[in-house]
């Protein structure tokens, strides 16, 4: 629909009631978009992840993004990767409960048009552990040791971390390089989570700091996260930065 359409059909679509979308703070997205004309600009984009919940009401997915200001003619290229999380609806079809994403230099190589999901099974939480209180440990972590241990400790393997103006990484070593590059991240303490099964997803503030103490970024992060062999472990994480603001 977004290519046929245009990006505000689409997205009036597609986005659930209440779904966010970072404008560039968080804001529910179907009325945002409401509220604008339309453009011309076009949006190409395709998921390469997609993961669903073991109770199929909730899912993710994660894809390449070219976004041209002027149309699909315009030479303008805005390149980067976007996280969709999904909820099913009572009608049984998923809308996006959440949309975001980062931008980054154009890639190398031709990018992946293909889709793919996880290859391990999936464990179904019978004792209904709660991902939002397992990720305490996580928050608690990153406050009084650095991001760097608390995100070595609760980073899956195959988790996908986005930061802007990077490249993502797609495993867990190249995800903890890019964390080193901003080791203190404060989390906002309230924190919301939605789970379905083994997978849930958070939303919130966080901002960044110096060795100083003083704040060089905020924004918002995305985590979701998976239940596995027992435990909730970060499958997906995004920092979506605000606008530095003017002096």
């Amino acid at each position: 629909m977004v290519a046929e359409k245009g990006i505000r059909e689409g997205f009036i679509e597609y986005l659930s009631p209440t779904g966010v979308m970072f404008m560039p703070d968080a804001v529910n997205g179907r009325e945002t978009w409401r509220g604008r004309e339309a453009s011309p600009a076009a949006l190409m984009w395709n998921p390469i992840w997609i993961d669903v919940s073991a109770n199929g009401a909730l899912a993710y997915s994660i894809g390449n993004s070219q976004f041209r200001p002027k149309g699909k003619d315009d030479p303008q290229v805005f390149y980067g990767h976007y996280i969709s999380v999904w909820v099913r609806q009572p009608n049984g079809e998923f809308r996006a409960a959440l949309d975001t994403g980062i931008n980054h230099e154009k890639p190398a190589a031709v990018q992946p048009t293909e889709w793919k999901f996880p290859s391990a099974g999936s464990d179904n939480n019978a004792d209904k552990i709660s991902a939002a209180d397992s990720a305490v440990g996580f928050y608690q972590t990153a406050q009084e040791s650095g991001a760097v241990k608390a995100y070595r400790n609760y980073l899956a393997n195959d988790a996908i971390v986005m930061r802007q103006g990077k490249f993502p990484a797609f495993d867990k070593r190249s995800a903890l390089d890019l964390v080193k590059e901003t080791p203190r991240i404060n989390f906002a303490k309230r924190k919301s989570f939605t789970e379905a099964a083994d997978l849930g997803y958070v939303n919130s503030p966080y901002n960044i700091v110096d060795k100083a103490g003083k704040e060089i970024e905020r924004g918002n992060f995305v985590q979701v996260w998976k239940f596995r062999k027992g435990k909730w472990q970060i499958v997906a994480d995004v920092l979506v930065p605000l606008p530095k603001p003017s002096n």
